[in-house]
């Protein structure tokens, strides 16, 4: 393990720690990705002066992305380190250790979950990544001091194992995560059809992508279907590529076997099999673009729907725009997040691991379009 750090000069209150985790899970994965990863860890402002604990959050970057994009500074847009200081100046968080996990793969993305067509993705992120940032940094080491929160992708994954690991994580926020998946991938899929076409099949495709020296929009898109068959349907028993796609990929007619396969990963199908562990929940938040590119919005007014019925705690809110550059949401679930897994007036100094959940701490509360 090697750490090094970087100490910003504007607003330089917290401290970027660039760690690196050799993770076992992901030794020998099937698309030859690293095993090896860097993990920046944000340590919030006082951190080296104090010996308080802290609460943790765990960022997961959408699809094409990594944890570190995530502290990248843009011409007009805020790092999420710089975003972090500025919230806690102004007093709507307190201080917080954020991780910022890499699970990208050659296809672009993992979806955090196990597969053995691409790796395992969820064994890294809950049993590897969770317990090294406990070993090694002063952390509360308990789910409801621990929230998890990413964007498209990234809130895919933060809604999945917020729902399913209420033992690991106590809160969640999704920002446009996937969810109703006929909406979200299925009009997507002549997209990779047309570029088995263009390429001469899979094969073909995935050179071309490759060798592509710019990953244009409809590369990607092709792409993002491609990954996402390598998650939702492997089958080690499938050659060249160990997963079934969820059509004939001569005439488009679709595969209702494979496609199932694909529903069971579903956010909408899990929440009735996992109203127990949502109940644990300290927050469950999502919201998503009234104008999403990727018909996202119609699911998470599917999911808000679904949750008033069984009686789930939740905020939902929908904002007038698309899936691109949401940022700038973060302040809104950032402060959420640290109501939900601060420690105790005065209890940051000594507190002991425990098994985490405890009594939701909000009603339903949704905002939809007027």
């Amino acid at each position: 393990m090697a750490l090094r750090t970087a100490r910003r000069t504007t607003r330089a209150r917290g401290t970027v720690v660039h760690a690196t985790l050799a993770s076992r899970a992901l030794r020998g994965n099937p698309l030859r990705d690293p095993s090896q990863r860097p993990l920046p860890v944000y340590l919030p402002p006082g951190y080296d002066a104090s010996n308080d604990r802290y609460p943790v959050l765990y960022a997961l970057a959408g699809f094409t992305g990594r944890g570190v994009q995530l502290l990248n500074p843009s011409g007009w847009g805020e790092p999420l380190d710089a975003r972090l200081d500025r919230l806690q100046e102004h007093g709507r968080i307190g201080p917080m250790i954020v991780v910022f996990p890499d699970c990208f793969t050659r296809y672009g993305g993992s979806q955090y979950i196990n597969s053995s067509a691409v790796g395992r993705y969820a064994d890294y992120l809950l049993n590897e990544i969770v317990p090294f940032v406990d070993r090694t940094f002063r952390t509360l080491p308990a789910a409801r001091h621990r929230g998890v929160f990413g964007k498209s992708s990234g809130g895919y994954g933060a809604f999945l194992h917020g729902m399913q690991r209420p033992d690991v994580f106590g809160a969640f926020a999704s920002h446009s995560g996937d969810m109703a998946f006929e909406y979200c991938y299925f009009p997507d899929f002549p997209k990779l059809l047309a570029a088995f076409e263009r390429h001469g099949g899979a094969g073909g495709f995935l050179r071309a992508f490759e060798a592509a020296p710019r990953k244009t929009g409809d590369l990607i898109g092709a792409m993002n279907m491609f990954a996402m068959a390598a998650c939702y349907a492997p089958n080690p028993r499938t050659t060249p590529f160990g997963f079934d796609l969820p059509f004939d990929p001569q005439t488009g007619a679709p595969r209702p076997d494979v496609w199932r396969r694909w529903l069971a990963y579903d956010p909408l199908r899990l929440v009735p099999r996992a109203v127990g562990r949502l109940r644990r929940a300290r927050l469950v938040f999502f919201d998503c673009g009234r104008r999403d590119e990727f018909n996202l919005q119609w699911g998470a007014r599917q999911m808000t729907a679904l949750l008033k019925r069984l009686g789930i705690p939740h905020t939902y809110e929908e904002f007038d725009d698309g899936h691109m550059d949401l940022s700038y949401r973060f302040d809104r679930s950032l402060p959420l997040l640290w109501e939900a897994v601060r420690p105790a007036r005065g209890g940051s100094r000594a507190v002991r691991p425990g098994r985490g959940g405890g009594r939701p701490t909000s009603g339903v509360r949704t905002q939809m379009p007027k």
